[in-house]
């Protein structure tokens, strides 16, 4: 538990009022979320119950402070703010003002499960670290991964949360040493970017990132802060100008459309790229109510000013890898080249929030195939293979079916990710007609198809060959089988000779 300070009247004062401002809001995003679909009694009891998640929050966290000196209720509040935004509903908001008061107060487990029950319990549980005095520090952070992992497979808001409570730890992690945040910076890059990538969470997933690499390049980050207000400065009145155009071109073809400015977060590409003009900064976004309205944007747009040849991207009926979905071209509008994107208010949804967003087409079963195949592995906590799935491909079946896989994935992957005894049984490979070694790295677009033998020949270089999580454990499961079984046989020979 942190130490006490002492705060003004002053203080107390503001933070009543913006404590006020925060729940209220909370609890406006949840009723007009969610309180449609509810019975009156239904709605009732769930505000019965986020009020006494915010009684039993604020009396645990009473004593404490942050190492900045800001009550220590804040931050749950902001959490369980960031997922009535993104949502997330009441068990989800109640879960995320109780997720730190197993681990830093007397609250236990199972007074939390007797108020709330089990839903509002397996939540904070997931957020709960390990905690064990005999084990080492890494050690437990390799099992903290684990316990979100597997609960992740029952329940995909554990992550959701863990998201906000790492996006808002960083947003407040000035007043730790710096060794610490780059410590915090490095563990954010290396496991929740890519989890928040798998669930279609691109806002979640550019947000971590993003405040991540200004802890770790903070000198970077500065200079980027100010390219980008200098580009604000030079082309932001010319913006506006294009903005109008665009919008009367829309107002005269019967499109309601809003537009919205996006500067590019921070990152190290985008650093590089800060003095290579607008479009590495900038990008106009356009939602529109129906697909067949952003296909009419596009000619209008298009109409105004010039595409730049092979810029367009066609992802509003195929989505990008992990789910993003939206029209993208770049024009030139007179001295400025542009990027623009264009999408339905309803994508724009789906693009923020991913997997929590009303009606959002996730691929479950591949998702949690990922997951216990991270906690299967040969470390404790799979790191390498889930960066290395990251970035996806789309491959075809010979009869047109799509599979996502990691970006330089052999056929020996792909083989595996149809079927285990598909992949055992692999003998080589047909890529776009011809016939392949099992060890060619796939394009995306690839249409391929696994030609098989009788009996397995699987070899230890296989795992050279293998990327994927799921294809090296079934590889490795194999031969220590066969290892086990030329053992066996040896000692029956043996003892059969004497």
């Amino acid at each position: 538990m942190q130490a006490k300070i002492e705060t003004t009247d002053t203080a107390v004062q503001y933070d009543s009022r913006r404590e006020q401002r925060l729940i209220n809001e909370i609890m406006e995003l949840l009723v007009t979320h969610y309180g449609g679909s509810f019975s009156e009694e239904i709605l009732d009891q769930s505000i019965d119950d986020l009020q006494r998640a915010l009684q039993m929050a604020r009396e645990a966290h009473k004593e404490q402070v942050r190492k900045s000196g800001e009550p220590y209720f804040f931050h749950p509040l902001r959490v369980a703010h960031m997922a009535a935004r993104h949502w997330m509903g009441f068990p989800s908001v109640i879960a995320a003002l109780l997720h730190d008061v197993v681990e830093d107060t007397p609250t236990t487990l199972g007074e939390i499960i007797g108020v709330f029950g089990e839903e509002i319990g397996l939540l904070v549980d997931g957020l709960t670290k390990v905690d064990d005095d005999l084990l080492s520090r890494d050690i437990l952070k390799e099992q903290t991964y684990r316990k979100q992992v597997l609960l992740a497979v029952k329940d995909v808001r554990v992550l959701c949360l863990k998201f906000w409570d790492r996006i808002d730890n960083l947003q407040t992690i000035s007043a730790l040493n710096p060794q610490k945040q780059v410590l915090i910076a490095d563990e954010t890059r290396e496991v929740y970017v890519p989890l928040a990538r798998h669930l279609g969470m691109g806002y979640v997933a550019t947000e971590l990132d993003a405040l991540s690499l200004k802890i770790v390049y903070p000198t970077r980050a500065k200079s980027y802060a100010r390219a980008v207000a200098e580009a604000k400065d030079n082309f932001e009145p010319g913006i506006g100008r294009i903005r109008s155009k665009i919008r009367n071109a829309l107002e005269h073809s019967k499109v309601v459309a809003t537009t919205r400015d996006r500067w590019r977060p921070f990152s190290i590409a985008a650093a590089r790229l800060s003095n290579k003009g607008l479009q590495n900064l900038y990008t106009l976004e356009i939602l529109v109510d129906r697909s067949m309205d952003a296909y009419i944007a596009l000619g209008q747009l298009h109409g105004l000013y010039p595409p730049i040849p092979g810029k367009l991207r066609d992802h509003l009926n195929t989505p990008s890898q992990f789910g993003y979905q939206a029209l993208k071209t770049t024009v030139q509008a007179g001295e400025a080249r542009l990027r623009v994107e264009i999408t339905t208010r309803k994508l724009a949804r789906f693009n923020e929030s991913g997997v929590l967003a009303p009606g959002f087409e996730f691929r479950w079963a591949s998702f949690q195939d990922l997951m216990r195949s991270l906690v299967e592995g040969e470390s404790a906590f799979d790191t390498d293979s889930l960066r290395l799935a990251s970035a996806s491909i789309q491959v075809y079946t010979p009869h047109g079916e799509v599979r996502t896989l990691p970006e330089g994935s052999s056929a020996l992957d792909y083989a595996f990710n149809i079927h285990e005894q598909l992949g055992l049984h692999a003998g080589r490979a047909r890529i776009n007609g011809k016939s392949r070694h099992l060890k060619a790295r796939l394009m995306d677009g690839d249409q391929v198809e696994i030609e098989t033998v009788e009996h397995p020949e699987v070899l230890p270089k296989w795992l050279e060959w293998a990327v994927t999580p799921r294809a090296r454990n079934n590889i490795r499961r194999y031969l220590r089988t066969k290892v086990k079984q030329s053992t066996k046989q040896n000692d029956s020979e043996t003892s059969k000779v004497n």
